[in-house]
């Protein structure tokens, strides 16, 4: 039986508040700086706390929900969100959604009420980390694939854009015109897309570093665009997985709330990163972090294997497993962080220093 919006009674000490405000800030610092959901981040993250897959998932798609809609009304203030096909991929993605809660549900099964791992647990958290390392793990090596094919065929550096005109010369009827995007899209593609989409943001409340790549290379959308209709898409379809989590009662709004502590100071940081570096070396931070990140998930498999009594494992062994994964996703985040960092206060040096040299340069004329 539902319980709408009840407490989920995880207990929060004052080192896992500090942690948890310390993931927001560094998934907000890498969610600006992308400009997608910094959730494949934060829901490993999270699990690494020992907080269950399921009520990781709901809580974090709680907290992106503001964070896009933030950045879906500065995208669309400055023209780059197309709504007509953000609304296509939605209505889409609402199947894929439902199916994804409701496979969670059917694997988590009956666990105890105050979520102390359980086999319902074990299980869900397997099938999270499953799904999370098989799907990121080929979209990070795509990402870095076509950044290294693009230096070697001696490109500027952007996206590849042959699946996107292989997929265009192809002319699946219904073709539907999108003018912001200046695009043509199947609707079969744009059903299959968003169906895929729905089930990642259901089952890992990640759905954005998916998103931005397949508008990008599969609908051919420029970049600018992709990012605004992509935080567009994740406002509403993130919406609609949180209320559908809190209806089962798998949303803890204390974690919610703790990510926005963090995130919010970390995605106005990270977006000013966005102003001042190359579009390929966003692509190369983003993908080597996401496959940390998959790096940091498989290493915690075992452990989910020796709690279903699938291998035979000391358990002692999970306290090690969980404190390798989570050193792997620290030093995915801190090492995307500190770059980003490095990246914004060498760009705003360099501009101080320019604007000094102005200044300067015009008080000389003045005084002669």
């Amino acid at each position: 039986m539902p319980h709408f919006l009840l407490p989920n009674f995880i207990v929060l000490n004052w080192p896992m508040v500090l942690q948890v405000v310390a993931l927001g800030f560094i998934g907000g610092l890498i969610s600006g700086f992308i400009g997608s959901g910094g959730a494949f981040f934060l829901t490993p993250g999270l699990m690494n706390l020992g907080i269950p897959g399921v009520v990781t998932v709901g809580s974090n798609v709680a907290h992106k929900f503001g964070t896009a809609l933030i950045g879906s009304k500065k995208h669309a203030e400055m023209g780059n969100v197309d709504k007509k096909l953000g609304i296509f991929v939605i209505l889409t993605s609402f199947v894929g959604i439902r199916f994804a809660i409701w496979i969670s549900m059917l694997v988590k099964g009956n666990s105890e009420a105050d979520h102390n791992l359980s086999l319902g647990d074990a299980a869900s958290n397997l099938y999270i980390s499953a799904v999370f390392v098989l799907i990121l793990s080929f979209v990070a090596s795509y990402m870095l694939w076509d950044v290294l094919r693009s230096g070697k065929e001696g490109e500027s550096g952007g996206p590849s854009t042959k699946l996107a005109n292989f997929l265009a010369k192809l002319h699946l009827p219904p073709l539907i015109s999108f003018p912001v995007a200046d695009v043509k899209i199947s609707l079969w593609i744009l059903i299959l897309v968003g169906l895929i989409l729905g089930y990642l943001e259901g089952t890992l409340g990640v759905s954005g570093v998916v998103g931005m790549p397949a508008m990008i290379y599969i609908f051919g959308v420029p970049t600018a665009v992709a990012t605004g209709t992509e935080l567009y898409i994740a406002t509403l379809m993130g919406a609609f997985t949180a209320v559908n989590y809190a209806y089962q009662g798998l949303v803890d709004i204390r974690l919610t709330l703790l990510l926005y502590l963090g995130s919010l100071l970390g995605v106005f940081i990270g977006a000013y990163g966005t102003k001042v570096v190359k579009e390929v070396m966003i692509r190369i931070v983003t993908g080597t972090v996401i496959l940390l990140c998959v790096l940091s998930r498989g290493v915690a498999i075992p452990m989910y294997f020796r709690q279903l009594g699938w291998i035979a494992l000391d358990p002692e062994w999970d306290v090690y497993l969980n404190q390798v994964s989570k050193g792997l996703l620290y030093l995915a985040g801190l090492s995307g962080a500190l770059l980003i960092l490095y990246i914004v206060i060498k760009a705003y040096r360099q501009r101080r220093r320019i604007r000094t040299t102005l200044i300067e340069a015009k008080e000389v004329p003045e005084r002669a």
